[in-house]
C-alpha cells in the first residue's frame, strides 16, 4: 500500500555516523520534513520502518551489524507500508549501489549533495519515482551485472512494443528520448513505461532496468549518456 502524498512527508535517516544524521536532519525539518527516526545501522533501520513507516529511508550501505543493502532488501520485501529507500553513497559506480538496486533500492544519491538536492530527492522519491540518471543505472549494471548469470523470467505479458519500450529504456534512453526514437508523443511513452512496470510487478525504471540486463534482453554495450530522467 503506497502513502498518499498529499500528508506530511516522513523520513527515517540511517547512517553509522552520527553527524551525517545530524545534518541531514537538519536539513529537512527546515523544509517541512519529518525525521521520524534515526538508526545507526542496518538492523535499527529495519525496526525503525516497522515502528514509524515512513515514506522513505536515507540508507548508508556500510553500516555495522547488518548492511544498508540487507535492510533495504527486508524493507522492500515487507512491503507493507510502501516505503521506498534511497541509498546514500559516496561513489556513484559502488559495486554495492547495483546490489541495492537489485534489492528494491529506487535510486541513490551521494553523500555531497546540497541542501536542495537531498530535498528534492526525497520528494521525488516519496512521489513514486525513481532517482536516478537512465546512464548512471546502465554503467552500474554494465559494470556489475554478470550476463553468464541471465535469470529467467516470463516476458510473455509484454506486447512488442512494450519490449522496445524497455530495451531502449535499458540502454539509458530518458522518456524524452524514448519519444523521438519512436516517434511518439511523451505521454504514450509514459504510458508504456507504466504498463511495463505494472505487468513485470516492479517498482520503477530502475528495478525495470536492471531486470532487462539480469535476463539478457539487454547486453553491456558503449551507449551516449543521457540526461537524468525522474519519471
Amino acid at each position: 500500500m503506497d502513502h498518499d502524498v498529499s500528508g506530511p512527508l516522513r523520513v527515517v535517516i540511517a547512517d553509522d555516523q552520527a553527524l551525517v544524521r545530524s545534518g541531514f536532519g537538519m536539513i529537512l525539518t527546515a523544509d517541512g520534513i519529518e525525521v521520524a527516526a534515526e538508526a545507526a545501522n542496518g538492523a535499527q533501520a529495519v525496526a525503525a520502518v516497522q515502528r514509524t513507516a515512513p515514506d522513505v529511508v536515507l540508507m548508508d550501505i556500510r553500516m555495522p551489524e547488518m548492511d544498508g543493502i540487507e535492510a533495504t532488501r527486508r524493507i522492500v520485501a515487507a512491503g507493507t507500508c510502501g516505503t521506498r529507500v534511497l541509498i546514500l553513497t559516496t561513489y556513484d559506480l559502488d559495486q554495492y549501489v547495483y546490489a541495492a538496486l537489485t534489492a528494491g533500492a529506487s535510486g541513490f544519491l551521494l553523500k555531497d549533495v546540497t541542501p536542495e538536492q537531498l530535498v528534492a530527492a526525497v520528494r521525488v522519491v516519496r512521489a513514486g519515482n525513481a532517482l536516478l540518471a537512465p546512464a548512471i543505472t546502465r554503467r552500474l549494471v554494465e559494470r556489475f551485472a554478470r550476463p553468464d548469470e541471465a535469470i529467467h523470467r516470463d516476458l510473455s505479458d509484454l506486447t512488442p512494443r512494450e519490449l522496445e519500450v524497455l530495451r531502449l529504456m535499458a540502454t539509458g534512453l530518458s522518456n524524452a528520448e524514448l519519444a523521438e526514437r519512436l516517434v511518439l508523443s511523451p505521454a504514450t511513452v509514459k504510458t508504456h513505461v507504466a504498463r511495463i512496470l505494472g505487468k513485470l510487478d516492479l517498482r520503477d525504471r530502475v528495478q525495470a532496468v536492471v531486470l532487462a540486463y539480469e535476463v539478457g534482453l539487454v547486453t553491456p554495450r558503449s551507449t551516449s549518456p543521457s540526461a537524468v530522467d525522474h519519471a
